[in-house]
């Protein structure tokens, strides 16, 4: 059971202070493979996802958009080609380095990549003109933290978008998923990049995460309006989405 100096690991709870610490050692371990994990486990449906996330965010020629726990550059790559000025911010500089490597094979120079924690960002008030994570709130230690950085950063009119593992709600899809994420997945991570472990706590992870309406009403909690909750198969992933008036 949690207590105010406790959070989820996971199934675990560890100390508060010590989460930050832990998600970062998983995320040095897999982010050589983290892209290759990412095609085996959705069969490459994340790509899909990624498509419809950045057509949902529409960036423009002349934006500022802060992509935080971006680190690979998979968001960052899509908007990039719209002319939008991206800052790819990850508190993992592994990850950073590992897209870092990708931009430069893609020959890809516009974009400024940023060591950040996503609960205390160094950023001024109302810099970005949107705000963009995916995959990554779920591994903050304190979310409504996050939330709130979010939209401080962001200029009035700005937007919120999140893409996230969410609560399937599909009668017996649900219960293929689950037992597909709990048994095989762990097992994929231990063939691809010898590692079951991280990528155990990477699925019971996302078990841990608020369902929608929870997950929407705390991105209200944070000052957004107008919050949209668009779920993808059933709730699988799902795209939450927020202004700043």
């Amino acid at each position: 059971m949690a207590t105010p100096d406790t959070v989820s690991f996971g199934y675990e709870q560890v100390p508060a202070g010590a989460k930050t610490a832990m998600v970062g050692e998983v995320f040095s371990r897999v982010a050589r493979k983290y892209d290759i994990m990412n095609d085996a486990m959705s069969g490459g449906m994340h790509r899909l996802w990624k498509d419809r996330f950045v057509r949902r965010v529409k960036p423009r020629e002349g934006e500022t958009i802060l992509d935080m726990a971006g680190g690979t550059g998979d968001i960052a790559f899509r908007m990039e080609r719209f002319g939008a000025s991206i800052t790819v911010a990850d508190i993992n500089p592994d990850m950073l380095g590992v897209g870092v490597e990708r931009a430069a094979e893609r020959g890809i120079d516009s974009l400024v990549w940023s060591e950040q924690n996503a609960e205390k960002l160094s950023f001024p008030d109302q810099f970005f003109d949107a705000y963009t994570i995916a995959f990554g709130i779920r591994n903050v230690t304190d979310i409504p933290a996050a939330l709130r950085e979010a939209h401080r950063v962001l200029r009035y009119g700005g937007r919120f978008f999140c893409l996230e593992f969410s609560t399937n709600e599909w009668p017996g899809f649900a219960q293929a998923y689950d037992a597909y994420s709990h048994h095989l997945v762990p097992k994929l991570g231990k063939l691809i990049a010898d590692d079951e472990d991280s990528y155990r706590y990477l699925i019971e992870s996302i078990r841990r995460f608020p369902p929608m309406p929870k997950f929407a009403q705390m991105i209200r909690e944070a000052g957004f309006t107008a919050v949209k909750v668009e779920p993808i198969l059933g709730g699988l992933v799902a795209i939450h989405s927020g202004w700043k008036a």
